[in-house]
């Protein structure tokens, strides 16, 4: 278990209840528990035993307040300090009223309490508070939310409605939609409102069979923030498209960079969910993105393959290339790399490339090979080329980190069946 708010962890050794040893305690009952390592000083009037991680400590709450109704009372003004008692727990609070300067007798309103020391309470515990000097006990309510975050003024008073009256599914869902793209665990939630575990589970589970949830790792992230993360991911990318237009995608690295506050495998999984982008190796683009060639660009294209076809496994750089076709290195990039995502050639590394025919040609003459012996030397597989070392070496390479070779010591074995 876990002793809040100072986060002391130990293990519960025996239960009491009237003097009765007990296997189990409920709510409402009278209970004496025997903590593994635990001095009686370190635990004080107001602490509280949970599950661990369940519960989150806070310095903030929103509640509804319903002052007194005695008239000698004088009304409540804004930020005034207060004492404010839930359960066994005191402590001194300062309130924010939301839409008034101040509360008369018999005056209801929402309100926020900012605490200068943690509290562990859950949304849906009753309290009361008290003026801080005369002690008189000037109203009460019910707390509505411990992870308050910060509300627009648009939508305070309607979340706060629906956190006071609405049913537990409009609750869940709420608090799930506030999370943003940080999302929130199902056992945040049963942490986060007073209400029974199994009820909360089956909403959960409803939220998400309706659509309005979706479950990513563990975390529950709403409809509303993936909609908004999907529109921002298409946006990004059609911008990048339009400022890019012979480059076949941007990197996720990218478009990680629009979302900074987003978990890297969340991040992830989110992106693999969006129907309207196609996500290649480590590119990705807009589902409905072509790039489109003027005449003079389709003319090259045809050159590069050409030249490329004719060198086999001799294949020029990208450097010599452009040369050969008479374009600067940065446009024979970037056609390089547009023939590669259609597929016509293959990319060795960044200054290599050969045409898929002759890539073809290759695991032929590899295949071929290996039907007679079981291991290839850099020699044997530049003779199977027909080419230099200088050309072997990469390809090799190329091979190894598909795993169609696998080089064990100097010579290579076959993997590719």
């Amino acid at each position: 278990v876990e002793i809040l708010p100072k986060g002391l962890r130990t293990k519960v050794r025996g239960l009491q209840s009237h003097g009765e040893n007990l296997k189990t305690a409920y709510a409402g009952q009278r209970v004496a528990m025997n903590l593994q390592g635990v001095s009686k000083d370190e635990v004080q009037r107001g602490d509280v035993i949970t599950v661990p991680d369940r519960t989150r400590t806070t310095y903030v709450i929103d509640a509804e307040l319903d002052m007194l109704g005695d008239t000698s009372i004088d009304p409540l003004k804004t930020r005034s300090l207060v004492h404010f008692h839930t359960g066994t727990t005191e402590l001194t609070g300062r309130i924010i009223i939301y839409d008034r300067d101040e509360l008369k007798p018999g005056d209801r309103a929402y309100c926020q309490f900012r605490f200068k020391a943690p509290i562990a309470v859950m949304a849906g515990d009753r309290y009361i508070i008290r003026k801080f000097s005369p002690l008189v006990t000037i109203g009460g309510g019910s707390i509505l939310d411990t992870i308050p975050g910060r509300r627009r003024k648009d939508g305070l008073a309607g979340d706060l409605e629906i956190l006071e009256r609405g049913s537990l599914k409009e609750k869940l869902s709420l608090k799930i939609r506030q999370r943003g793209l940080s999302g929130i665990t199902q056992d945040e939630l049963i942490g986060w409102i007073k209400a029974e575990i199994p009820e909360i589970r089956t909403e959960v589970n409803g939220l998400i069979k309706e659509g309005l949830a979706i479950s990513c790792e563990g975390r529950l992230i709403h409809k509303d923030a993936f909609d908004d993360f999907t529109k921002k991911a298409v946006s990004a990318a059609g911008a990048f498209h339009k400022n890019n237009p012979l480059k076949p995608g941007m990197t996720k690295e990218e478009l990680r960079a629009v979302f900074r506050g987003v978990e890297q495998k969340l991040f992830e999984l989110m992106l693999d969910r969006i129907d309207q982008i196609v996500i290649e190796k480590e590119l990705l683009r807009v589902k409905t993105f072509r790039i489109s060639l003027s005449e003079d660009k389709k003319a090259i294209k045809e050159k590069i393959l050409k030249v490329l076809e004719q060198s086999e496994f001799q294949p020029p750089s990208k450097d010599e290339l452009a040369g050969e076709v008479s374009i600067k290195p940065q446009e024979a990039g970037e056609l390089l790399k547009i023939m590669a995502s259609e597929k016509s050639l293959v990319r060795i590394n960044d200054s290599l490339y050969i045409p898929t025919s002759n890539y073809t040609k290759m695991i032929e003459g590899l295949e071929k090979f290996f039907s007679a012996k079981s291991e290839m030397t850099v020699g044997e597989f530049r003779d199977i080329l027909k080419t230099s070392r200088k050309y072997a070496l990469p390809f090799l390479e190329y091979l190894d980190s598909n795993k169609i070779t696998l080089r064990v010591g100097e010579v290579r074995k076959f993997l590719k069946k």
